[in-house]
Formats: C-alpha cells, structure tokens, sequence
C-alpha cells in the first residue's frame, strides 16, 4: 500500500512537535491515556441513550504492556473506536482533535462526561520514544477495523485488518538507547507504573498490567515462580473532586504527607472551587514546617496543575506569589489545554486569573486563621512570617493591604506576639506613632536605654529581631495613618513643649563642647548632643537618614556586600539629667584632653549598649584602667 503524507503536508512541523514542543518525554505516556480516556468517555456517553453498547462504567479499561525483548509498549482501550475516515482526520491531520469536535457538540453535553484532549498534536508525543507507531482500532458500530501505522515524517499508511473488540490499541516500538538517552527506561514495569501514579492517576476508569510477583510455589518449601497478576495502577478518585463534607481531616493529611513527602500533618487545609471567568478547583495546604530549603535557592515554589484530572505540570510556580511560596497543593481546571508547552502555559489568559484568586483566597483563609485559631497562626507565622515580610518590602509595598493585617511582631507587651491592628487597639489615647526597636533578641532590645525610656512613658514598643523586620516597616512607612519610628533614631520625640525647649537650649548652649568631641572621635558619628529619653542612662547611639544602627549590621552580612563596610549616620547621645552632662562641661573648660579620653569611653559604651563591636578593644581598656589609677 502507498504511503500517504500528513494532510498538512508540512514535515518540519511534525519534526518540531516530536523534538521540541514538548520539555519531557515522559508525558507521552500521559498523553496516550488521556487519548484512551476520552475514547472510553464517549462511548460511555454512548451507553447512555443505546442499549446496544451493552457495557455499564464498570466495564471499561486501560490496559498497558510491556514486551521488554521486543521493545514493544502497548496501549490498550476498549473505548468507542475510530473510523477509516476518523483515522485520516485525527491522525493525519497534525493538530486535529476529534475529542474537541466532541467536546464542542452541545447536543453532548453530561456532567459525567469530562473529554481532556484538546490538541491533536498530543499522540505525536508519542515519537519522542518511539521510531515506530501502529494504531489498531474498530469503531463502535463497524463491522471494519483498520491499522494506521507510521514511523514519523516519512507519512502513513492506513489498512484494513482483523480486530475481535470494539476500541484501540496503540503499539509503540521503543528507540534504542543512545549515550545520550535510554529509552529502555520506558520499558521497566517500575518506571511505568511511577508515571501513571505521577500524571494519570486520576483517571477514571482503571488503569490495569500484567505485574510479575515472585511467589513461594505451593507445597514445594524453598521453591519460587514468577506470577504474573493484574494491578490497577491508578486511583481514580482525586481527593479534590470528592465533596468536603465526605473527606475527613485525617483524610486530607494522609494525601498530604504521601504527596508531598511531609511527616506531619498541615496546619490549614484550603479547598476552593468557582466557575465563571476560570473555572476550577484548588486543594491547598499550609505546611506545619517549613522545608530544610525553604530560605534557599534550591527551594522550588509551585502548584501542581491539573487538566480534568491529568497533571501537566508538576510545580506551577506562576500560581503562586512569592510571599505565598510555602503553600502546597494543586489546581485542577478545565479551562487550561493540556500544555504543549511551559512557554505557552505561561502566558495563558485563565491561569493568571486563577493565580489572582488563589492569593486571595490565601490571604482570607491566614486572616481567619489569625481570628479564630491564634495558637496555629503563631506556629505558621514563626515558620513563615519572615516570607510574608519579604513579600511587603520587594513589592515596594504593592501588597501592603493583603498583607500588612496579617504580620505579627513581638514586643514589650509580655514578649508575645501582636499584630498591628492589635497594637494600636492597646495604645495610648492620642498616640501617634508606633514605636518599634531592632535587636537580635529580645532581651537585648528591651535593655536599650531608648526602649526603656519609651517603655516608661508609657508607650508599648515592637521587638524588631528578624534581619527583614526594619526594611518591611520601613516600606510601610505607616499604619492606619501612625508613622512607624525606631526609637533609636535622631527623631524620638517623647516630652511635652516646655521639655522639648529645655532640651533645644541645652543643646544651642553646647555647640562649642559637641564640636570638640566629634573631633575626639575623628568623624566616627555625625553629630554629638544632649537627649532627654534615656532615664538613668548616661550615654546611647541613635542615627539619622534612611540606614539605622540595626540595618547597618544586617546590611553588612549579607552576601554580596562584602568590603562595602556600610555605616549609619550615628548620633551620640548623652543624658542631660545624667550627672555626666556636668563632668564634660566641666572638663571642657579644665582638660580637654581628658574630656577626649572620656568621649571615646562614652562612645565605646553606646556602641557596646547597641550590640556594636569595639573598633579598638585594647584603646579603651587602656583608657578605663587610667581614670582607675
């Protein structure tokens, strides 16, 4: 018989489909049975209204094989079939789809009918393994079956041959292996039954093989044979399509843990189904820990994305916001094609409306976490907080109203953990500001003078201890119209008018003094002068403009900053009420050596009061043990 050329006649596109649109060559295994899959749906559809078919949905079938000598893989429905006619128009035509010509018949609608193929071009996956195909099928209601077979851009042939059932089997001769690629992976019962479970096990009908089972031989001690048994490898049933109220919690975590190799249970579970603009289901889960390589660059975010229960993409990263990257799951939608390829997924229309609604519903699901279960709130935010924060401060603040209500900080209100909302429902009367202080613990903030003197106007300050606390308040700017102030800067403004003039004077009066220290210090800080918020405190460093004393320290262990030696514009403060402020006026006009000396010990002091190491150690261990003798 003379081989015919594929109608479009165009062997460069069919060349390009079997070499590159696809980035897996696994999935033609995927593609096969979601071709099966549809095959049987229609005759199922057919078992509705024709008593003839005379099969009920439990007599359906997917049945793989494996030849391993033969290097045959074979791919077996018992579905409705296709016609000499439907052949050429299916498999000859590249890009044709049968399953969407049926799909688009609005006389053939059924809610139990779910058709997945959409592209045509997916059975040509299937010359990315193979160098030869056979399709051999007979449609229900012929008398006729035929075999089309074809070994890629060459053409076709199409015959008449002999078929006892009603359906289709595709044979794949499978490549030899090169140094570059085994194809003969493709021919291990393991690798198979892994790829089912990976991509199709939420198929419908069952998926069945032949598996081989070493077996002890009966009445014959010592004795084995191979038995060779039939082993569905599918499941069927996606968790996610059950009704909520038929799945129990325990339910949920065991799919959770098995699927996403977790050994504890999620804190949160979110189930999510609309139609509409996008029409889908989504079955979330907030993680009770966060992976190993969570705050690494090997971490990988994504969704697992399902077509009508087949999976196309194992981690959908476009799904998912950064900030939300520790949610795991799926998404499965009838409305996305079964992907051709990662490019075109993602540009696809319906999956950025889905990613939209999903961060939404993320963010209700966490604000009634926070509102009615705060225990495992907590737990989530001291896994995950710090990617929330993130998520506010590399956005330059974008997302501020989806995320702001749900961060938490701790703070001098007992240590524990507060949200914003929950700190100005504890402020004072006519407060404006919301104080915060940063640290790397919260012991050492709450003995920093400021925070003391903050603390005992009677003002409640936020404990800042995580390196992107300062930089996400600071991308805030505010909060319900109440700036955010680090009490270790220039701008703590605690007294009333009448001490806020006393301390002005002061200041103007000491010009001259302030002048010669900062000299002493050789440029070390920007600016000496007196304050009034240090209580019983003789001396303390605050800074001005945009990098605080805390940032300078996280800014200078990152990576990538390395020799930049980053530095805070530092103010040194000295008390005014403190007996000091009487001694260095003293001996400005009596010894301005000694005055030098002292304001390096007093510099040497703030710097170890706000964690800051020492520049010269054996300098100022030097000058304390002269004023001791």
């Amino acid at each position: 018989m003379a081989k015919k050329q594929f109608k479009t006649e165009s062997k460069k596109l069919l060349d390009m489909m079997i070499n590159s649109i696809y980035t897996h060559k696994e999935i033609f295994l995927r593609e096969l049975i979601s071709n099966a899959s549809d095959a049987i749906d229609k005759l199922y559809f057919r078992s509705l209204t024709d008593d003839s078919v005379g099969m009920g949905h439990d007599d359906f079938v997917i049945r793989l094989s494996i030849d391993k000598d033969n290097r045959i893989l074979t791919i077996t429905d018992n579905g409705i079939g296709m016609t000499k006619d439907e052949l050429e128009n299916n498999l000859g035509t590249i890009a044709h789809s049968g399953s969407l010509d049926f799909k688009s018949d609005e006389d053939k609608q059924d809610d139990n009918i779910d058709i997945i193929g959409q592209f045509g071009v997916g059975f040509y996956s299937a010359f990315m393994v193979a160098d030869n195909i056979k399709v051999e099928t007979r449609a229900f209601g012929s008398d006729e079956a035929y075999l089309w077979e074809s070994s890629g851009v060459d053409g076709y042939t199409v015959k008449t041959c002999d078929k006892d059932a009603v359906g289709t089997v595709i044979t794949l001769h499978i490549k030899p292996d090169t140094d570059d690629e085994k194809y003969g992976e493709f021919l291990e019962t393991y690798r198979i039954r892994e790829l089912v479970r990976k991509y199709s096990d939420y198929i419908r009908y069952p998926i069945k093989m032949l598996i081989s089972t070493r077996k002890p031989v009966e009445g014959k001690e010592g004795e084995y044979e191979d038995v060779f048994e039939d082993e569905t490898l599918n499941s069927m049933t996606p968790i996610w399509k059950k009704p909520q109220s038929k799945v129990s919690d325990e339910e949920y975590a065991d799919y959770y843990k098995g699927k996403f190799n977790d050994y504890e249970a999620p804190l949160k579970v979110i189930r999510q189904s609309t139609e509409g603009n996008a029409t889908y289901t989504a079955l979330l889960f907030i993680p009770s820990h966060a992976p190993y390589d969570y705050y690494s660059r090997d971490y990988e975010k994504g969704l697992q994305l399902y077509s009508s229960s087949v999976m196309i993409m194992d981690k959908c990263k476009d799904l998912l916001p950064d900030h939300f990257s520790f949610v795991k799951g799926l998404v499965d939608s009838s409305d996305l094609s079964l992907n051709i390829s990662r490019e075109m997924l993602q540009h696809d229309r319906q999956l950025k409306i889905i990613a939209k609604a999903l961060e939404k519903k993320i963010a209700s699901e966490l604000g009634k976490m926070l509102k009615n279960d705060r225990e495992n709130y907590e737990k989530f935010f001291k896994e995950f907080g710090a990617q929330l924060k993130w998520g506010i401060y590399s956005a330059f603040g974008s997302n501020r109203e989806e995320l702001q209500d749900l961060l938490m900080f701790e703070s001098s209100n007992d240590g524990k953990l507060t949200t914003l909302r929950e700190y100005l429902d504890r402020a004072r009367e006519g407060q404006d500001k919301i104080y915060y202080a940063v640290g790397e613990t919260t012991e050492k903030i709450a003995m920093l003078p400021q925070v003391e003197a903050v603390i005992a106007k009677g003002y409640e300050v936020l404990y800042l201890t995580q390196d992107i606390d300062e930089f996400c308040v600071q991308i805030l700017h505010n909060y319900d119209s109440k700036d955010f102030v680090n009490v270790c800067t220039d701008n703590l403004e605690l007294g009333d008018d009448e001490e806020k003039a006393q301390l002005k004077e002061a200041n103007d009066n000491s010009e001259e003094l302030f002048k010669y220290m900062q000299e002493a210090l050789e440029g070390k800080v920007a600016k000496v002068r007196y304050t009034n918020t240090l209580k019983n405190h003789a001396v303390c460093l605050s800074s001005e403009g945009a990098v605080s004393v805390g940032m300078e320290q996280i800014l200078n262990k990152m990576p990538g900053t390395e020799g930049q030696n980053i530095k805070a514009e530092t103010v040194l403060e000295i008390n005014m009420d403190h007996p000091i402020k009487d001694k260095l006026l003293a001996l400005f006009g009596s010894d301005k050596e000694k005055l030098g000396e002292y304001t390096k010990i007093l510099y040497a002091q703030a710097r170890l009061i706000n964690g800051l190491s020492l520049e010269n150690p054996a300098e100022i261990s030097d000058l304390v043990c002269g004023l001791m003798i």
